[in-house]
Order: structure tokens, then sequence, then C-alpha cells
């Protein structure tokens, strides 16, 4: 028995959870501060209070521009891919071209001049993969995932002075051994990835069978 359980055993019953049914409220806001502009992204501190407990605290926000993504594939099926370095982890990772949308883009717009950018390709067909929400705990923003397809090899790469962008094309039997060694971990490369090719854990196969 846990210690947990025991405290709990002196003639108390364990609080019953919540209705599954039943949806958290809403919590009101109170007021809020502006922060920094750090370009990619703005802070805002907002005043909020739990209705749960009524009590009242201050939670960051980061305003930041919707994004986008795009899963190319060339004429011959492959997945046109992109490697560069990241701040973040301080090394270079594999990914799909995408970045954020201009102020007044339309997110397909904002695709097609993205992928032309960072890799040269083009394309006449497309197709929306719908929307996330990359981390929804405080970022206020979208990323918005696009599948285009017979991509073509027009442009020179445009990059920008923060770019350093090898680009090359994957298989998907390639990408699919690729995101499951842990080579591609993106998560946001992952999610639009899984709208088109089964991306389920090896081991997980046979435990939950083939997809409905």
């Amino acid at each position: 028995m846990t210690d947990h359980s025991r405290r709990q055993g002196h003639g108390e019953e364990a609080a019953s959870p919540k209705d599954s049914t039943a949806s958290p409220k809403h919590w009101p806001k109170h007021g809020t501060r502006e922060g920094t502009d750090y370009r990619i992204f703005r802070t805002r501190f907002d005043a909020l209070t739990n209705p749960r407990n009524g009590e009242t605290m201050e939670r960051v926000v980061l305003e930041t521009p919707d994004w986008v993504n795009v899963v190319a594939l060339d004429e011959e099926g492959s997945i046109v891919v992109i490697e560069q370095f990241r701040f973040g982890p301080g090394r270079n990772t594999i990914e799909i071209p995408g970045g954020m949308i201009d102020p007044g883009e339309d997110p397909l717009a904002a695709a097609k001049r993205e992928l032309r950018e960072e890799t040269g390709y083009t394309s006449e067909r497309w197709v929306s993969l719908g929307a996330v929400s990359p981390n929804p705990a405080f970022h206020d923003n979208l990323c918005h995932h696009f599948l285009s397809l017979d991509a073509k090899r027009t442009h020179d790469l445009d990059q920008d002075t923060g770019e350093d962008i090898v680009v090359r094309t994957m298989s998907q039997e390639e990408l699919v051994r690729a995101i499951a060694s842990g080579a591609i971990e993106h998560a946001l490369v992952l999610t639009a990835v899984s709208r088109i090719f089964d991306l389920r854990w090896p081991e997980a196969l046979g435990e939950l069978g083939p997809r409905p």
C-alpha cells in the first residue's frame, strides 16, 4: 500500500473524479500587460482567475504569427526535405519546408512562397491538410499543413541571411525510417507527414491492428 493510499484509508474516501462529460469552465481575464517584441513573437501577460479555486494569477502568452509547412512530393513521389542548423538544439535537423506567414498573407500563398524560397521547387497541385495548434499552453498561433504534388525544381534557393539550407529528396520508406529512428523529430513535421503516411510506431502495429 502506498503512502497516498494509507492517508486516504483513515475513514476517508478518495474524491470522485469530475464527470468526464463536463467541460472545464472558462477562465475570466481581468487585464493584460504587454511584454517585449522579439520579432518572431511578442510576450503578453494575462491576469486570469481559475474558476475551480477562485485564485487569480498571471500567465504568459507568446503572440506568434501563424506558420505553414509543406509536404512536397516530386513527380516520382519522393518527398522534398531540407537540412539546416537549428539554434535551439544546436545541431542540424531534417525537416520539410515551412516558415512564418507574413502579415496579410494567405496560408496557401505562404506555403507556395516558402516552398519556392527554401527549396526552389514549385507546384500547381495543392491540398490543404488542415492546421494544428503547436503549443496551446502559451502559443496563440496555428501551423497550417499543405500537400504539394508533382513539385518541380524551377528556381534557385532564395535564403535570408539567417538560413543555410541543403535540399534533398527522400523516398516514403526512407522518410518513415528516418522518423522511426529519430533522425527526423520535429513535431510539426510529424503532424504534417502523419496526415499522408502511416507513422505508427513499428512495435505498436501488432497491438493496434490496421487502421479502419
